[in-house]
């Protein structure tokens, strides 16, 4: 059943809405949490929750939801902690020392109660013997191969009780060691869904303008006019819908473009003025079937690896674009790779591939409707600074003084 607000309730609820965005709840028994308010807009057509072909329609017009993660847009600063430390950070950091990103954290200063023991990219790198009398209890990780030595870590050093890696992703680090380890996992998530945002919505104007079309009648000093296609009124659906797929959501409807959501499980009282249709992941087949372009942001774990098959492809229309910011096994690459060069979809910009760097010899390179870009569409000059400062502004306050930690990854899922 939908139920309608009296547009005098929907214009307080709305002038409402800046105020409540930043509240935090500051006890030292519970979590700060960030407050999102979301109102659907005034006569518009509410979230619908799709459970494989059926739609349900939501059953609450608004969403005023508490969340303990993390947004770069949204989310405001902690000006200041409340409530007494309670426990020290003793910090091991998995990183290369020569990181420059990471030189608020191996500079200092660090918020009260925490300090760094080292820095190394192997355990061979730690001074053990010093090290394990000292009970570190933090791992910060962000080298690229650090699957490995993570697990040799938490072995070593059994006191550990929280690793923080500087990604959203933790994909490079997952292993049955780690997830059936005790410690608790957090990320980056929230910090690069901006600039990745603006990624996709710069594929869909590069396939809707004909972009190629125009850089070859530049360099061929051609002048010739040419019809090209509307982003309004078109589909973006969305495989993930997190915090990068929601972040492409708002910029689509600003296009004004109809937004269709697939997520692994839906609350029941899901509503987001940003997604038109809510899908589970039974529905994968349908949301293909009514995208123009189709954005991967969903993590990759051992379920979404592949999840893109040959099968769900032949579902896309032949006009469909495959947008990819999430990570490369999540699509069939030689499926894409056949369907892109059979004409059977329209193109592709992918910004991840299954091997990276993509090999010389791939075919991705040598096909003209292939958007590629070397997994640096979220390589802002201050994304992965950022980052860490959040680990150390925002997270290890909250570690020291036992207050629930932001960006939590749920183990069992990988994400």
């Amino acid at each position: 059943m939908h139920m309608n607000i009296p547009s005098c309730y929907s214009f307080a609820i709305a002038s409402l809405a800046p105020l409540l965005a930043p509240l935090r709840l500051r006890s030292a028994a519970t979590a700060f949490r960030s407050v999102s308010y979301h109102p659907a807009p005034a006569g518009s057509i509410r979230t619908s929750v799709c459970v494989g072909n059926s739609l349900i329609s939501n059953k609450s017009p608004t969403s005023l939801r508490m969340m303990s993660y993390w947004n770069r847009e949204t989310s405001q600063p902690t000006s200041k902690f409340e409530g007494p430390i309670t426990k020290e950070a003793r910090i091991l950091a998995l990183c290369d020392p020569s990181d420059a990103y990471n030189k608020p954290l191996y500079d200092g200063p660090l918020p009260e109660g925490s300090k760094l023991l080292a820095v190394g990219s192997s355990l061979a790198d730690f001074d053990q013997e010093s090290i394990i009398v000292q009970d570190p209890n933090v791992i910060f990780v962000s080298h690229p191969k650090a699957r490995g030595p993570l697990v040799e870590l938490l072995n070593k050093f059994p006191s550990v009780e929280w690793v923080h890696t500087r990604s959203a992703g933790v994909d490079f680090i997952a292993s049955d060691g780690l997830f059936s380890s005790p410690v608790q996992l957090t990320n980056a998530k929230g910090m690069f869904s901006s600039t990745l945002a603006e990624y996709c919505m710069m594929a869909c104007a590069y396939f809707a303008k004909d972009l190629p079309r125009l850089m070859r009648q530049k360099n061929d000093v051609k002048w010739e006019q040419y019809p090209v296609l509307e982003i309004r009124g078109s589909t973006l659906g969305v495989v993930g819908f997190g915090d990068i797929g929601r972040a492409s959501a708002k910029l689509a409807k600003a296009y004004g473009m109809k937004v269709l959501g697939l997520k692994r499980s839906i609350p029941e009282s899901f509503s987001d003025p940003y997604c038109d249709e809510m899908y589970d992941m039974s529905g994968l087949l349908e949301l293909v079937k009514k995208s123009d372009y189709i954005l991967i942001s969903t993590p990759l774990t051992e379920q979404t690896r592949g999840l893109i098959s040959k099968e769900v492809l032949k579902h896309c229309k032949k006009t469909a674009v495959i947008i990819n910011v999430g990570r490369g096994p999540i699509i069939d690459e030689e499926a894409l790779i056949e369907a892109l060069a059979n004409g059977d979809i329209k193109g592709a910009g992918l910004d991840v591939m299954t091997v990276e760097p993509l090999p010389k010899d791939s075919q991705l390179w040598k096909l003209d409707n292939v958007l590629l870009s070397p997994h640096n569409m979220d390589m802002t000059l201050s994304f992965m600074r950022e980052s860490t400062e959040f680990f150390i502004d925002e997270n290890l306050p909250r570690f020291v003084r036992g207050i629930d930690l932001l960006n939590p990854v749920d183990k069992s899922a990988g994400y």
